[in-house]
């Protein structure tokens, strides 16, 4: 059986939520320079776009990274998207939900100070209860998911039976990005390839860390 056939029977079977990766890349294939500074370099159709695959999601996810390095709310955006929403059936506000192996989530981010829809905290047994414990004083519901990395398949399962969750987009980073990746939960990709040159050796791409050692493992998207 072909193998993607395969993994969506699998996902299917499973009850797992369509996963959607939407990124910003540079012509050079980055998503942040070297120093990795989280920036904005997209243009207002690319941001529009966003808000657009928002719209169609249960759920948005992001790395503690991205949330923790500006005035991210992970949110629905403006009026008019709140209500395609509300169209389509769903909820006018999305989850939230925000991915660290090591807890690493700054209680003062941006994200706590909009309460207008659940935020989620997925973690790991390495995150000491110092770092939890102001998460859940904010209303965060934080869900430990392995001892040491997070088991994103169980989150996903976890994210459908609890949240209902059907429809879910993940904006990176490049390490979370990875992750779905190499536990082939992802669905779907969108891109968008902006004028810009990064360069840099160490300058992340959207899928950082192990990538696949060889040709004959790489991952094919429709």
């Amino acid at each position: 059986m072909n193998p993607k056939l395969k993994n969506r029977k699998a996902k299917l079977s499973a009850k797992l939520p369509f996963v959607l990766v939407n990124m910003a890349i540079t012509a050079d294939g980055k998503i942040a320079t070297a120093n990795r500074a989280v920036s904005s370099f997209g243009s207002q159709r690319d941001k529009d776009h966003l808000l657009e695959l928002r719209a169609t999601a249960d759920a948005v996810m992001s790395g503690a990274g991205t949330v923790n390095s500006g005035p991210i709310t992970l949110g629905p955006g403006p009026a008019k998207y709140r209500r395609a929403r509300v169209h389509r059936g769903l909820a006018e506000y999305n989850l939230r939900i925000i991915t660290s192996g090591s807890g690493n989530v700054d209680p003062d981010a941006e994200i706590f100070q909009h309460k207008f829809s659940p935020i989620i905290v997925l973690t790991t047994g390495r995150a000491g209860d110092d770092k939890l414990k102001p998460l859940r004083e904010l209303g965060a519901e934080v869900k430990v998911l392995g001892p040491r990395e997070i088991n994103f398949r169980k989150a996903l399962r976890w994210l459908s039976e609890k949240w209902k969750v059907k429809r879910l987009l993940c904006e990176g980073g490049g390490e979370l990005n990875d992750a779905l990746f190499r536990a082939g939960l992802v669905d779907e990709v969108h891109l968008t390839i902006c004028p810009k040159i990064f360069g840099g050796r160490t300058a992340p791409t959207m899928r950082r860390e192990s990538g696949f050692r060889n040709y004959r493992r790489r991952r094919s998207l429709n």
